[in-house]
């Protein structure tokens, strides 16, 4: 029986409007930024069997093409497919042309915590959730809180009482952005990442923050720095 491959699809492009220069400036003590530090931990998996790095940005490139493993691929991507206005579907397309991986792991350096530890732990989940009759994996946030539509009216209480226990209300998941597993299958036939049955992967909070503004930035490099010095992070 054939080995069944997992590429990772790491996407970056130029550009960032949100975070100035966010893929490459120095972040906490790592000088080659976010890149850097998630191509260090990719190289650490036990699971992954290709590294696509995805980009138009020379330097992601140059930061990629340091670490000498041969599991990397560095792809240039179209420069269609690297605008603030590209339709992500049209990306999503494009990601089983460019592997053949029979499954797809899509991350981004903006979630800087997650490591390869992580990373193999979900590939692993993932596997079994294939045999549990799930078809992909999504990293989600648990909530558990009263959250209100823009009229105002609370969207998670099947209650017959206004203000039930937190706990009596139904649990929603928020996406984390730090995985979509799917096969290449999916891709190709469904054109999308997730499946109509994706097994949600409630992640630690920490572990999974993702970066979206500047300030979310300055708060992913305090958490790093007291995840590494308190021996919390390889």
């Amino acid at each position: 029986m054939m080995k069944e491959t997992i590429a990772f699809f790491l996407p970056t492009r130029k550009g960032s409007e949100r975070v100035k220069n966010k893929n490459t400036r120095p972040f906490a003590d790592v000088e080659d930024g976010l890149m850097g530090n998630k191509i260090s931990q990719l190289v650490q998996s036990r699971r992954i069997d290709e590294i696509i790095v995805s980009s138009n940005d020379e330097d992601c490139m140059r930061i990629a093409q340091k670490y000498h493993d041969s599991r990397i691929r560095i792809c240039e991507r179209p420069e269609f497919l690297c605008t603030s206005q590209t339709n992500l579907q049209d990306l999503i397309m494009y990601v089983p042309t460019i592997t053949s991986a029979n499954h797809i792991l899509w991350g981004h350096v903006t979630t800087p915590i997650i490591g390869a530890e992580e990373y193999d732990k979900a590939i692993e989940k993932y596997f079994f959730a294939l045999e549990e009759g799930y078809d992909s994996l999504v990293g989600v946030k648990e909530l558990r809180n009263f959250l209100l539509n823009r009229d105002g009216r609370i969207i998670n209480n099947t209650t017959d009482i206004p203000w039930p226990r937190t706990q009596d209300l139904e649990t929603l998941y928020e996406i984390n952005h730090t995985m979509f597993i799917a096969s290449r299958k999916i891709y190709e036939e469904k054109k999308n990442r997730l499946g109509d049955h994706p097994y949600l992967y409630v992640m630690n909070e920490l572990v999974s923050f993702d970066i979206d503004w500047e300030d979310d930035f300055k708060i992913a490099e305090m958490i790093y720095a007291y995840m590494k010095n308190n021996g919390l992070k390889k």
